[in-house]
């Protein structure tokens, strides 16, 4: 791949060092000094997730240019996380649903298109969380048809397993400081699996302990000292405690309230049109939200904190039809909070509608950076805590 040429990257650094030395670095604290003395488990991880295998068709997925790791390591950023969508890495006919007999048919040249997404992060010194978006039995987005369900049915438990076995075996020899696995994300149950707008729920917790037990067991059968996490209950953003006694800790999501995190997304909305235009602080269904009710929604992850399990935020951020002086705004509480308390947090794409570089925002003034539309006021909130 081409590397960018040596005067752009003096450029480039000339370019950030300015910024980052007008950007202030730190972050006021309204911690009590009891809170002051929690310790996170877990790094404080910054950076972005990269879809490109997020679709279940690896080839329609966005694959991200070497560039865009150069410029995360020097902006300040150490962290990808990577959702993976299971079929992108199998072999089987892709014309119809998944049958049960296929879910283990392993794609060799598959899956070493994701090896070099890993090793291309890490020659940039990024710390790799790879992620099962689309596990055997289960995925948060609708559409998909499983051929059974992976918080009820052994088989679907026993697939997910070997799933899990086979990347811990495939990246034994990589450091857990260098590579963390996020056992499935977003754990939800929906009414009509194949109607996004479906209502649901939590996952019973009983049977996420039961799923998270036998796949954290796997993996740690293989390296016991991998870092392992789980993801936040109905969907990402409830605290579960009742996993503090497995050996793995938990990732919640930067997403509330989600009218301004997802602001006339329309897989989140049917009639995008009647959203009232989000403020911040401001009111939301009658109901005043500010930084002190944000405080409120993560004192569960700080509990967990207390209790000695260590927190990320995977992900977080704002669709691109959120005003942007708003998301901005709320961002920046969101970023204070889960600064004060020791989290980092994986911006949900580098590129794209939730991120910094062609985020496609209509009341962005965007910078030029090297051919790429660069949203400098966002970058610039990020790099206060990078």
């Amino acid at each position: 791949m081409k590397k960018i040429q040596i005067n752009e990257r003096r450029d480039f650094l000339k370019k950030s060092g300015v910024i980052a030395a007008a950007v202030s670095l730190g972050a006021t604290s309204s911690l009590t000094a009891a809170d002051s003395k929690i310790k996170n488990k877990l790094p404080k991880w910054r950076g972005f997730n990269l879809l490109d295998f997020f679709n279940p068709e690896a080839d329609k997925g966005r694959k991200n240019p070497e560039k865009y790791f150069q410029w995360m390591a020097d902006w300040g950023f150490d962290f990808v996380r990577v959702p993976i969508s299971y079929p992108s890495y199998l072999d089987f006919d892709r014309s119809r649903p998944i049958l049960r007999e296929e879910v283990l048919n392993f794609d060799e040249n598959r899956l070493q298109e994701i090896d070099k997404l890993v090793d291309t992060a890490h020659k940039y010194g990024l710390h790799v969380s790879l992620n099962l978006h689309r596990a055997p039995g289960f995925c948060i987005n609708a559409g998909f048809i499983e051929p059974y369900n992976l918080w009820k049915d052994q088989e679907a438990l026993d697939a997910f397993c070997a799933h899990w076995e086979m990347w811990a075996k495939r990246y034994k020899s990589i450091s857990a400081k260098k590579l963390s696995f996020d056992l499935v994300n977003e754990p939800y149950m929906r009414a009509d699996p194949n109607d996004q707008h479906s209502p649901g729920g939590p996952v019973p917790v009983e049977d996420y302990h039961r799923v998270a037990k036998a796949a954290v067991e796997t993996i740690k059968s293989v390296k016991k000292k991998r870092l392992v996490i789980a993801d936040g209950n109905s969907g990402g953003g409830v605290a579960v405690p009742e996993l503090a006694d497995l050996d793995l800790h938990q990732s919640c999501r930067g997403y509330h309230p989600h009218l301004i995190s997802h602001f006339k997304a329309p897989w989140s909305y049917k009639d995008v049109d009647s959203l009232p235009t989000p403020t911040w602080p401001g009111e939301i269904n009658g109901v005043m939200h500010n930084k002190q009710t944000l405080e409120k929604y993560y004192e569960p992850w700080v509990d967990l904190l207390r209790k000695g399990v260590g927190v990320h935020c995977g992900e977080c951020g704002a669709f691109n039809k959120t005003p942007h002086d708003v998301f901005l705004a709320w961002f920046e509480d969101v970023l204070d909070i889960m600064h004060e308390n020791g989290i980092g947090f994986g911006i949900w794409e580098f590129s794209g509608t939730f991120g910094i570089l062609n985020s496609g925002r209509e009341d962005v003034d965007y910078e030029n950076w090297y051919g790429e539309k660069l949203d400098r006021k966002y970058l610039n909130l990020l790099m206060k805590y990078a």
